[in-house]
């Protein structure tokens, strides 16, 4: 098969265009084309294994990021999974067997990079998609499903923000302990202790309670799912900003997101007539105001469960989002992990997208709902599933080896 496109390469009139053009042209593919059309030619798989080529990409055009889902089995390891959903080709892939095979007691993502902590104190991390897993120094505070972030120092240096997480004392969970905030600097391997979260988000300072969003590099934003609690964490200052309430009327539970300088709140809401809805909300992240910019369609919200009579069935309703994709995804099994995704664009930008449910809002805000294709077969049951988004860099495509199969 090689020979053959090597002879029908060999008579393409591509091959008179020089270097610069086809590189050039094939900056804007998808990524995982990008992998593909290195096997075209020798001349494309030259320009596009080249350590340039991935800076040339990047500056091409911007493109959006992946959504990560994670299943973790607690009896059996080998029925973890790992998937990557790419929205630039609407497809999913299954990740290489080393990311969900790693024996980890919590799991999580950001930033282009994996976590995992394998103990109470020992935090790894991975750059997405190729590896190879490293271990920190030791955490300062034991933790379990603490939230992490990326952000870059003034000097352009990557770090790595730890919050939260509850701790283990003698085997049993303590509530009551605060958990300061750590920065890690992967070129150091060291910890920095910073001021803990506010006392406001305690008890039940995990992931599993509080949701957080990175703002414009400058502010990890970390907000209480259920309480409605939010608080700044500024990165530059170490400092935590005042505690405030953010809770639109008829709120049941919500999640904070991030894009660019923008936060939204994304969550399920009680409405005067009918099932609840699942809204979407521009918040200016300054006076902590609130404004509706759209509703997910009844249609899509009711293809996430397989029930209309059950009153607890949104409890498994979950939402990651970053730079104007919100995805929306029902953590139970019973239909392998369905998602709708949510593109949030500027009204005088936005593109009439076909038969697509759209709304626009006083912002300015147009949302426009899809479905997400079905996990690739076959799809494991799990215990426990995390979700999340993350720019993947074009380099980490072209060195995972096994994303062709």
């Amino acid at each position: 098969m090689e020979v053959e496109i090597g002879q029908a390469a060999a008579e393409a009139p591509w091959l008179r265009l020089n270097d610069d053009l086809v590189e050039l042209v094939l900056s804007y593919l998808p990524l995982r084309s990008a992998v593909v059309a290195g096997a075209v030619s020798r001349q494309w798989r030259r320009i596009v294994s080249h350590p340039g080529f991935a800076k040339r990409a990047a500056s091409s055009r911007r493109r959006p990021p992946w959504f990560f889902l994670y299943g973790q089995n607690n009896v059996v390891l080998r029925k973890n999974q790992a998937f990557g959903f790419d929205p630039d080709a609407g497809e999913w892939i299954a990740l290489p067997p080393s990311t969900s095979a790693v024996p980890v007691e919590c799991f999580a993502g950001a930033g282009g990079f994996f976590f995992a902590t394998i103990s109470a104190t020992r935090f790894c991390y991975a750059p997405l998609l190729r590896g190879p897993w490293r271990e920190t120094s030791p955490l300062l505070f034991s933790r379990y499903n603490p939230l992490v972030g990326v952000f870059s120092s003034p000097g352009g240096r990557r770090r790595f923000i730890v919050v939260g997480g509850a701790r283990f004392i003698g085997g049993l969970v303590n509530l009551e302990d605060p958990l300061a905030v750590e920065i890690y600097d992967p070129e150091s391997d060291s910890w920095e202790l910073c001021a803990p979260l506010p006392p406001e988000f305690q008890p039940g300072n995990s992931s599993q309670w509080l949701s957080a969003a990175l703002l414009a590099g400058r502010f990890f934003y970390v907000f209480g799912i259920y309480s409605s609690s939010i608080a700044a964490f500024d990165l530059s200052r170490r400092t935590w900003s005042s505690f405030q309430t953010l809770r639109p009327p008829g709120l049941l539970f919500s999640f904070l997101l991030a894009s660019g300088d923008r936060l939204f709140l994304a969550g399920l809401c009680n409405t005067p007539e009918g099932p609840p809805c699942f809204s979407l909300w521009a918040v200016d992240h300054r006076t902590m105001d609130y404004a509706e910019i759209g509703a997910m369609p009844s249609d899509l919200l009711s293809c996430l469960f397989d029930t209309d009579d059950d009153d607890n069935k949104f409890a498994s309703l979950k939402c990651v989002g970053l730079d104007g994709l919100v995805y929306v995804f029902n953590e139970d099994h019973h239909k392998a992990y369905p998602a709708c995704v949510c593109e949030i664009t500027e009204t005088s930008a936005a593109a009439a997208a076909a038969n697509l449910p759209a709304t626009s809002s006083p912002q300015n805000l147009r949302c426009t709902w899809r479905k997400v294709p079905p996990l690739p077969s076959p799809v494991n049951r799990f215990h426990k599933v995390i979700a999340f988004c993350s720019p993947v860099p074009l380099n980490s495509v072209l060195l995972a080896a096994d994303l062709n199969n």
